[in-house]
């Protein structure tokens, strides 16, 4: 119960911001009806509650099984067994990612099994590649290069639409069930085949998986037509008592119970195989994983029921008012604060800290990844805000980003590289794709914008600007370490230059005592009486 307490306390403090800037809009210029808000407030204590036992279960259950799984599949040097398992296990994983079905319900020009199967596929293919990659140490940011250039010219030859799917699906891969999982896999596999290089091997897996699925949308678009593509759901804005507000919040419940089922129970499918065939873990280790993939379920659930249910409509209602202002510019400052503090209520965000701060051994602090994480997704709101009002094209804004990123690979540790280009998947999460999205949606309505082009644009921008902000991190962080080293250089010189001082004198001293001594002889007399004379002094001290 303590560490469940200390999680949900974790909890509160994520989500409190962000409440309260709610509540002061409510309180100012932003009033919204009874029935909304209160759904808010019962919607962000059921999130706080579900995202304290998510957290607990993802620590007690989903790291420790991708961390086991991801070692014992190194134990076979047959790259024909691994690499289907490899390509299964995120194909699986992916295919019931939660967030998926919703993408795919919003695509209808394109059968649902046809766009889950690709996204899928992509992520399988680039998990596989992923671990060839840590075992012939193939070079990230080489990576980076070849399949981000890929992508921007494989733009010219596909349809405007199916690029806002495209960068969205490549979101799918960093869900609440996919991040925890990959990141625990990545560790088991560098522990195993990244040698001196698995502090920096276990990072990158989260990254490269959601290349995976831009390219695969991106092929798919050539054969399918985009003029049916819209996104939007319906959503809950306004209750009228507590028994619709309950069963509101049941009909979450519900659905999202169904989907988080799915979702997992691949992965316990190929826990129970490896289990059987391979682990052979004790009852009480079985036990606990299984106590820790019932908090994941109920956590997740109760997580996904308040964002989708009450945090939509929320997002989507001051967006619309803020929007319709005459002065709506006031959104851009609006956005960059919300964006601020919306990231540290992602789930996802909190156990790629926690990983990054384990495996660094607290040289990269979780406080600097939340500083800047929440400076890259403030830009990126900000800067969606601004786009939404001067309708300005989305590849103004990505191609000089990504540049930006992908040069500063030449310039940042390596780890750093890796931490960033996950972090942007893990920050375009559920609360980027339920609350920042409801909100750009609402204003892009307000102002009379393109839901498609202008709106969607935030989640591609959020998966965008930490990979700059962590990287300009790991390049300050190496120009400490390299003044640091500098000093400290300096000082043992010193050090040494003191040391040789000293030992010289004391062999100066040494030998004029000899001298005395010997003196002393000559004459018949001690060295204590010879020292007493006047005409001898020595300071033995010195």
């Amino acid at each position: 119960m303590e560490k469940l307490w200390g999680k949900i306390k974790e909890s509160i403090m994520s989500v409190a911001p962000i409440a309260g800037i709610v509540a002061v809009l409510q309180l100012t210029i932003v009033p919204m009806p009874w029935g909304t808000i209160m759904l808010f407030w019962a919607g962000a204590l059921v999130l706080i509650l579900g995202m304290g036992l998510f957290s607990l279960g993802a620590d007690v259950a989903m790291m420790p099984m991708g961390e086991l799984i991801g070692s014992h599949l190194t134990k076979t040097n047959k790259l024909w067994i691994l690499l289907p398992i490899c390509f299964l296990l995120g194909a699986m994983i992916t295919a019931a990612e939660p967030d998926l079905q919703v993408l795919a319900e919003q695509v209808p020009s394109v059968p649902n099994y046809i766009l889950i199967a690709s996204v899928a596929a992509g992520v399988g293919f680039f998990l596989a590649m992923s671990f060839l990659r840590i075992l012939y140490q193939i070079p990230l940011n080489l990576l980076f290069i070849v399949f981000y250039i890929l992508i921007f010219v494989m733009t010219a030859f596909t349809s405007e639409t199916y690029l806002a799917v495209a960068f969205d699906s490549g979101g799918v891969t960093t869900g609440p069930i996919t991040v925890p999982f990959i990141l625990a896999l990545g560790v088991g596999l560098s522990s195993v085949l990244g040698g001196k290089s698995s502090h920096d091997d276990s990072f990158g897996l989260v990254a490269l998986c959601s290349i995976g699925p831009i390219i695969a949308i991106m092929i798919m678009g050539l054969f399918f037509n985009s003029s049916s593509i819209h996104y939007g759901s319906e959503v809950f804005t306004d209750i009228s008592d507590l028994r619709e507000l309950i069963w509101v919040l049941a009909n979450g419940f519900h659905v999202f119970g169904k989907h988080v089922l799915i979702a997992l129970c691949p992965i316990v499918a190929f826990f129970i195989i490896f289990q059987l065939t391979v682990l052979k873990l004790s009852k009480p280790q079985l036990i606990k994983i299984a106590v820790g993939m019932i908090y994941t379920f109920a956590g997740l659930v109760m997580f996904l029921a308040g964002a989708n249910v009450a945090f939509i409509p929320v997002g989507k209602f001051i967006g619309e008012t803020v929007g319709s202002f005459p002065g709506n510019w006031i959104l851009i400052p609006l956005g960059t604060l919300m964006g601020f503090f919306v990231v540290a209520a992602e789930p996802a965000v909190h156990i790629l800290n926690n990983q990054v701060w384990e495996m660094t051994a607290g040289a990269i602090s979780k406080k600097a990844m939340m500083a800047s994480l929440s400076i890259g997704v403030a830009l990126s709101i900000g800067i969606a805000m601004a786009r939404i009002l001067f309708h300005v094209n989305i590849w103004y804004v990505l191609l000089p980003g990504y540049a930006l990123a992908l040069t500063l690979t030449f310039f940042a540790p390596k780890v750093f590289t890796a931490i960033a280009f996950d972090s942007g998947g893990v920050a375009s999460g559920p609360m980027t794709a339920t609350f920042l999205l409801a909100f750009a949606m609402g204003a892009c309505n307000a102002v009379g914008g393109d839901l498609l082009t202008d709106a969607f644009g935030v989640v591609a921008m959020v998966a965008m600007t930490p990979l700059i902000t962590i990287q300009v991190l790991g390049v300050i962080y190496k120009l400490k370490l390299k003044e640091t080293e500098e000093e400290e250089e300096e000082a043992l010189d010193m050090d040494l230059e003191e040391e040789e001082e000293y030992i010289e004198l004391e062999s100066e001293d040494l030998e004029t005592e000899a001298a005395v001594t010997k003196e002393a002889a000559y004459h018949g007399e001690t060295l204590e009486e010879l020292l007493e004379k006047d005409n001898y002094y020595i300071d033995l001290e010195f």
